[in-house]
């Protein structure tokens, strides 16, 4: 999104921002052959710490900081109840998870499991259940053939399950959680412990629950990098594609493929933890509808997630306005969002050469995970988004759909995934994860509280590289985490 100086400065204004003045640009590496700056030019050079998500795209002209800026106030902007009198900020649920974006994904980064022993803030959790049921009529079953929908809601509960609401509207429930620890005796004799999660719904207020109810944790992931994972051109990811594992490796990832409500047909599945998105703008546009409960251009819905059975819930007040495009979270407002979503830069990766981290790689590759963590891409020049045009990144990723193994399977299908399906995450700023959020943690429902844990869930394609872990000595297996960790 373009615009002028003047622009800029009477819709911040009229936003209610106060906006900072911004300091030089960084300096620019050159030619990028290796993975120590994984977003080629974009790459943050300066400071980490928690803040080290938070960076634009250190390629990024300085009169296009500004907008970023902007939609930088806007992620981190606590919606209201409507009705109120400031129009711009109101609109929020009736039904929602978080008051705001920044809210699920900390400083920009994972969100974290629940806490059985410390549940009393249910806004600061970072991870949400998505809902579906199996099609029950042929009118069902033909909404998922076209490709038109990912999944079946509850017929009550809707996609999402909502643990807050404005007042007024009772919140759907709680959700508890208890954890049964199981033990993995590595080949050196160490143990580690992992933690298989189990959910409950608990003070439900609109009666039960399907019967055929089906659920998915997720916590919020990173977001460094996303324009850079929009700008990967398809035919690069489903060139990786091997759904019947022809060549008989053992891995058979594949492309889901999605509605894209923009376009009106179905594309290549990009975002979220099952590639259930096909463009970070929908992504966001889907998370402010679902998340916040806000209606937006491909959302236009201002009741958000409320259901037809959720009477109270869908009579009371919206912030749909007319000034606004009868929206609560209008074009301008999505359109910033994106611009800042799309730019935040994965920071530098420091001591990227030092021998151990180089040997940490050479056991990444030689046990298997490169097979689905690919390391880098070359990026087609792109003049209408300049920032990200013609860039080698090294996000670590094939964005395809793997199986798994029944230890991670979460049973729900969503488009085109299997309940036991996800899409390869990105492993640029694993490292940093901790440093970030303390509390964040890994995989899709934040049960690993180590990258060790991680790994050590893997199965089901990745049983293998699981299995040479496992197998390891002490030495190569530091050093593997060594590795992961500088990424």
């Amino acid at each position: 999104m373009r615009a002028s100086c003047l622009s800029i400065l009477v819709l911040g204004a009229g936003l209610g921002l106060n906006l900072p003045a911004f300091a030089n640009s960084p300096s620019q590496p050159g030619a990028l052959p290796d993975d120590a700056y994984p977003g080629g030019t974009t790459t943050w050079l300066k400071k980490t710490g928690r803040s080290a998500f938070t960076h634009p795209s250190a390629n990024m002209a300085f009169e296009k900081r500004m907008d970023f800026k902007l939609g930088e106030a806007l992620f981190q902007r606590m919606w209201v109840a409507a009705p109120t009198k400031t129009h711009t900020t109101d609109g929020l649920g009736p039904l929602y998870n978080s008051r705001s974006c920044i809210g699920c994904h900390v400083r920009n980064g994972r969100g974290h499991a629940l806490d059985p022993q410390n549940d009393t803030d249910r806004a600061s959790v970072a991870m949400l259940l998505r809902l579906s049921i199996p099609p029950q009529n042929e009118t069902d079953r033909a909404h998922l053939a076209s490709g038109r929908v990912n999944s079946i809601p509850d017929p009550v509960y809707g996609n999402q399950f909502q643990e807050l609401s404005v007042p007024g509207i009772p919140a759907e429930g709680r959700v508890l959680v208890t954890y049964q620890d199981q033990t993995i005796r590595l080949a050196d004799g160490e143990t580690i412990t992992l933690r298989k999660p189990d959910y409950a719904f608990d003070e439900l207020a609109y009666g039960p629950l399907h019967d055929g109810l089906m659920i998915s944790p997720r916590i919020a992931p990173q977001l460094i990098g996303l324009g850079l994972l929009e700008a990967i051109p398809e035919d690069m990811i489903t060139a990786q594609a091997d759904p019947d594992d022809a060549n008989g490796d053992g891995i058979s990832g594949k492309a889901n493929r999605v509605w894209n409500i923009a376009t009106q047909k179905v594309d290549l599945g990009r975002f979220g933890w099952k590639a259930g998105m096909p463009t970070l703008d929908q992504q966001n546009q889907n998370a402010m509808q679902f998340d916040v409960g806000l209606s937006t251009p491909l959302y236009p819905e201002g009741a958000g997630d409320c259901t037809p059975a959720q009477t109270l819930c869908r009579a009371a007040p919206n912030g749909n306005d007319p000034q606004y495009d009868n929206l609560e979270a209008h074009g301008t407002i999505t359109d910033l969002i994106l611009y800042y979503t799309r730019h935040l830069a994965p920071p530098m990766r420091a001591n990227a050469n030092a021998p151990d981290i180089l040997a940490g790689r050479q056991v990444f590759n030689d046990i298997g995970c490169a097979s689905c963590h690919r390391a880098s891409y070359q990026l087609p020049v792109n003049d209408q988004q300049p920032e990200l045009s013609g860039q080698l990144i090294w996000p670590y990723s094939d964005l395809l759909l793997h199986d798994m193994g029944d230890g991670l399977a979460d049973h729900r299908p969503e488009a085109l995934a299997t309940g036991s399906e996800w899409r390869t995450p990105p492993l640029w700023g694993l490292g940093r994860t901790k440093e970030i959020d303390s509390r964040a943690g890994f995989l899709h429902d934040g049960r690993a509280n180590t990258i060790l844990e991680a790994v050590l869930w893997h199965g089901g394609e990745a049983q293998n590289a699981r299995d040479a872990v496992i197998a390891l000595p002490k030495t190569d297996r530091n050093k593997l985490i060594t590795f992961l960790k500088s990424l």
